[in-house]
Order: C-alpha cells, then structure tokens, then sequence
C-alpha cells in the first residue's frame, strides 16, 4: 500500500521521527518528505495513488472536491487530537476509516489538570504571590487542603474521565456534571453525578472538560461562577469558547476571592487590553496543557501501532466513528 504524510512540516520530526518513518516504511511504501495542506490543495492529485494518510496538526480538509482526487483513500492516521475540521460529511460517505492520537493529548491535560487540582487546594498561587510581594508580612487566608475536600468535573469524556481516575488515589469527594452517563457507570470512577448548577456551588474546585460544539458555546455563564463558594478554583484547560468571558471577568472582578486558572481563552490569545492579564486572581497560561515538544512523539508512535492492527485486520483501539466525531473535543 502507499501512504503519504500529510501534516504541518513543522511539526513532521516530532510527530513521526526518522525511527517512526523507517518502521511505516517496514509496511508501507512512503515518501521520506512531507506534505503541506497548502501543496495537496494547490495539487490534489498528489492523493491519486495514496491507500492512506499519516498526519497532526495542518490536516487538509478532507472535502468532495479532494476526495474526488484520492480514490485509493482508505484510511487516516491521525497523530493529534480533534478529527472534526477535516472529515465533513463527504468523509464519512466515503466509508474511509480514521484513528486518533487524542487519548495520549489527553492523557497530558489530565496530568496538567490534577497538578492544577492539587496545588489550588493549597491556594497556591494566592501564596506565592504574597510571599514574593510581602515577604515577612504576607496574610494567612483558609484552605481548602486535600482531605475530604470537594471537586467538580464538568464532562466526563476522554479528559475528564482520566483526571477522575488520577483523583482515585487522594481522600477527596469527586462530583461531576455529565448528561450522557448514568451514576452506575460514574461509581467505577468513584464520582457523584449532579446537576451543573449544584457542581459550581458546593466544589472547592471545578475543572472543565466539555467539549466545544455548537450547543456548548457558552455554558458556563457568570452566574454559575458566582455562585462559587469562597475561595474556590475554577480551571479551564477545555476551549475559552465554552466560557461567556465578559460574564467570568465581572465576576472575578467583584469577587477577588476566586481564583481562574486559564489555559485557554477566546479568542486566543485573548485582547492585548483584555482584565485577564491584569486580574490578579487569574493565572493565564498560553495552552500547554496537551502535548508539546518531545511529548508529542507519543501521538505518532500510537498511530504506528494503530497501522500494524489496522494491517493485521485488529480493532483498532482509537477508532473514531461519525457519532463520536460529532461529541468529541
């Protein structure tokens, strides 16, 4: 069969280095360079004789019009995330099958979040910045602490069902807000479902995992965030979009007792003259959440073992259908 690689050159070594590249080539005839977006739609007919896709980041849209160029396509190799803004119905019509990396992206926000979870439950950043600024006269404020204290997770996909996993190993309360699951599937996690609004009220902390769809825009409204007890953490490591902004500034505004822990915005990266920079109750970090730099040969060494099972005629273990496209991140 031949494939091709088809990614954002940037990031084609990190993705698929040389030892990756060498062992596809053991299966499967590849090129040693890689493709662009930019080329395939400049010249589609560079899919004419590919059986299969190796790609990350800068996927092509795969549309009517590129298809109509790649009759051979069988199959997508996809090393990152999100699938959603390349396969369009003409995808899915086609029957071309399409595996994901986004089990090992999310494994890395989970541990990035339940780091985040930890050290908000010390007020963490709240103590650094005063002992930095004040020294010998910073001021004690309550903790929550890490025992029998409450979290909320806000979507139990992918993300947040790992980061209820990690949480099994520490004395706290785990609640969550998830329509899709009943509480008999949440006990395996150790988790209380609850309606949004109760999760907001009664956690210490709140981390958000919902995807960003269509009906998510805006969920989490300023009054959910109000209705936070004192001193608590909401953490964002989902999409800014999932968030009314204005409404989350206001109230960080008049309540400095909160704190927001931001790894993504939106826009992104927010107004030069966006309060999120300055609020002092705001720790802003430039999404970093998901996989970088040599975390991300994670994602193509999972697409190279997804090949061999494809090949052998295995279940592939991250496998996307249309219905999943449609609710995942």
């Amino acid at each position: 069969m031949k494939a091709m690689f088809l990614l954002n050159p940037d990031y084609f070594d990190r993705v698929y280095p040389p030892v990756l590249r060498e062992e596809i080539r053991q299966y499967m005839q590849v090129e040693e360079r890689v493709y662009s977006a930019d080329e395939v739609q400049a010249n589609p007919s560079l899919l004419e004789d590919v059986d299969a896709i190796f790609s990350s980041w800068g996927m092509i849209e795969l549309n009517e019009a590129i298809l109509a160029k790649a009759p051979n396509l069988k199959i997508v190799f996809y090393g990152s995330g999100s699938i959603r803004h390349f396969t369009p119905p003409a995808f899915w019509q086609r029957g071309i099958r399409v595996t994901s990396a986004h089990t090992v992206n999310g494994e890395y926000v989970a541990y990035f979040t339940l780091a985040q979870i930890l050290l908000s439950l010390k007020r963490f950043w709240y103590y650094v910045d005063q002992y930095k600024q004040h020294r010998e006269t910073w001021r004690r404020v309550p903790i929550a602490g890490m025992y029998r204290s409450k979290i909320g997770i806000i979507s139990l996909g992918a993300i947040g069902k790992q980061v209820c996993q990690l949480l099994q190993a520490f004395p706290l309360d785990v609640y969550a807000y998830d329509p899709f699951w009943s509480q008999e599937r949440a006990d395996s996690l150790g988790v209380t479902l609850l309606p949004l609004e109760e999760v907001f009220r009664i956690c210490d902390v709140v981390s958000l995992h919902t995807p960003w769809l269509p009906e998510t825009v805006g969920m989490i409204t300023g009054e959910l965030l109000a209705s936070m007890k004192e001193n608590a953490t909401f953490i964002n490591t989902a999409r800014g979009a999932v968030v009314r902004e204005e409404e989350m500034i206001a109230v960080l505004q008049q309540r400095p007792d909160l704190t927001a822990l931001l790894d993504v915005t939106w826009p992104e990266p927010p107004a030069k003259d966006s309060p999120l920079f300055t609020l002092p109750n705001v720790v802003l970090s430039p999404h970093i959440a998901g996989s970088i730099d040599a975390e991300i040969t994670k994602m193509g060494e999972l697409m190279v073992a997804e090949m061999k099972r494809w090949l052998a005629g295995e279940p592939m273990l991250n496998e996307i259908n249309e219905h999943q496209a449609k609710i995942l991140a």
